[in-house]
């Protein structure tokens, strides 16, 4: 309807001086005009020129009094004709925002005494105000002085409002012809493909957006920290169990039953199935030895150990229960030296919140070989962390049930202008070692850390909830940079 009046209009007359009072005159909805003047300027039907007008509109508060009346006026109409009423009266018959700033305007206007009772001074008022709100609504101009006062109120705001002046383009027909943007085959079989127009071709135009996989940053993260083991010559140890025994997890690394760790509190025990199939028996004897009553050295925990919490099935807390199956495998073979690295999910059962979740990734380096010392342990250490780009290290004893000694690795972070733990290490103990057969002078030292950790602090995140689990934006998936470690 609207373009068939336009392009008929500019058929007998030069041109549109003004799309609003076009629209108006013909009882269109001026943004459905608008529309359609730029869908025919867009195929040169038309020619088309900006035209801007500063207008006035109500707020708020002006459309409230232009259908009420003026806070004054309507605090003059509550006071009696005769005699007075209480102020305590009056506000309770009107809104106390009307009963403010009605006090004000009418006493200005003189129109009311104002003390402990309220009476009429004048017996007959005119809502100025009200009649100037209501031209301002009907698109009246109002003259300086009454636009300064109605401002100054915040009853009424400008507002561009924005027009076109048409006249006709080069392409101008009384009625558009509809482009074809396709050739069929019942246009080659009719032959009307000879009188067709086709639409051009927009060789500017983006095409569709080729949707593909992102990585999480995690994942990102994670390829970086692998790439860097191999390239020191690690093996990446296998870590598709989530389950496992308490054996693996605790028993065969030193760690007493009675160890808090081994709390339900601490660890999600499964309820079925409940409880391993099977366990290298000879071993698990020698565990026993060494946890009652000690031996290579050591005294042991002097307690009476229980095969059933042995037994126990668990989503494993760390992934170093894969480390000692990697070892007990190790150590019933001839020996050769092995560095080991596992990046995988483990599992807490801790409170959630912005710096903890019940799962997180563990990463984990081991390097198992004759003679190694606490010093080859820092050395490492440093070659390690220089390349995720933390050349100051220091480190400060700690305690392990299952190393000895242990060490807690800090780095120094620019950014936060501090020193932040990033990491746990030390050497596994005889304890640990001699039971699984491994020769007494071969030595184990170890490392890890969290995934997440380094991920939050490379990627600016600090809510670990933002980064892990189903509150994740998808938008930070397809957002997030590349992942280049150890590149300032």
């Amino acid at each position: 309807m609207a373009e068939e009046a336009i392009l008929g209009y500019l058929e007998k007359n030069e041109q549109i001086s003004d799309s609003g009072n076009f629209a108006a005159e013909r009882g269109f909805d001026h943004n459905d005009v608008v529309n359609v003047i730029k869908s025919l300027h867009g195929f040169r039907y038309i020619d088309a020129q900006d035209i801007k007008r500063e207008t006035w509109v109500l707020t708020g508060e002006g459309k409230k009094y232009a259908a009420e009346g003026s806070p004054e006026v309507q605090l003059f109409l509550a006071v009696p004709a005769e005699g007075s009423i209480s102020k305590d009266e009056l506000q309770k018959k009107l809104d106390p925002a009307v009963f403010k700033i009605g006090c004000s305007q009418a006493g200005k206007n003189k129109w009311v005494e104002m003390g402990k009772q309220v009476s009429r001074k004048v017996q007959n008022v005119e809502d100025k105000v009200k009649d100037l709100l209501l031209q301002v609504q009907n698109g009246h101009a109002l003259s300086k002085e009454e636009i300064s006062s109605l401002k100054a109120r915040k009853l009424i705001v400008p507002q561009t409002w924005k027009g076109y002046s048409v006249r006709k383009g080069p392409n101008y027909a009384p009625k558009r012809k509809k482009a074809a943007t396709d050739l069929t085959r019942e246009n080659l079989q009719k032959g009307d493909w000879k009188e067709l127009e086709f639409k051009e071709y927009n060789f500017n135009a983006k095409g569709q957006p080729a949707e593909g996989g992102h990585l999480h940053p995690l994942l990102k993260v994670r390829k970086q920290l692998k790439d860097i083991f191999l390239q020191m010559g690690f093996e990446e140890m296998p870590t598709n169990n989530f389950v496992e025994s308490s054996f693996w997890n605790f028993d065969a690394l030193f760690q007493p039953q009675q160890h808090p760790a081994r709390d339900s509190h601490d660890t999600f025990f499964l309820e079925e199935p409940s409880t391993t199939r099977e366990l290298p028996e000879d071993y698990v004897e020698r565990v026993k030895r060494v946890h009652e009553s000690g031996g290579y050295g050591s005294r042991g925990y002097g307690y009476e150990w229980k095969r059933e919490e042995a037994n126990k099935n668990l989503l494993r807390t760390h992934t170093t229960a894969v480390s000692s199956r990697m070892l007990k495998a190790l150590a019933e073979k001839p020996f050769a030296p092995k560095k080991y690295f596992s990046i995988d999910r483990v599992f807490r059962n801790e409170a959630v919140d912005r710096t903890h979740l019940a799962e997180f990734h563990q990463i984990e380096g081991l390097v198992c070989d004759r003679g190694l010392t606490l010093g080859d342990l820092i050395g490492v250490l440093h070659d390690f962390f220089s390349r995720l780009g933390m050349s100051k290290l220091r480190f400060k004893p700690a305690y392990n049930p299952y190393t000895e000694p242990s060490m807690e690795i800090f780095s120094y972070h620019e950014g936060f202008g501090k020193w932040v733990e990033v990491g746990n290490s030390g050497m596994f103990r005889p304890e640990m070692l001699l039971p699984m057969g491994l020769p007494e002078d071969v030595h184990v030292i170890a490392w890890g850390l969290s995934l997440e950790r380094p991920t939050m602090i490379l990627y600016g995140i600090d809510n670990i909830r933002d980064l892990f689990g189903h509150k994740v934006d998808l938008g930070l998936i397809k957002r997030n940079p590349i992942c280049r470690l150890g590149i300032s």
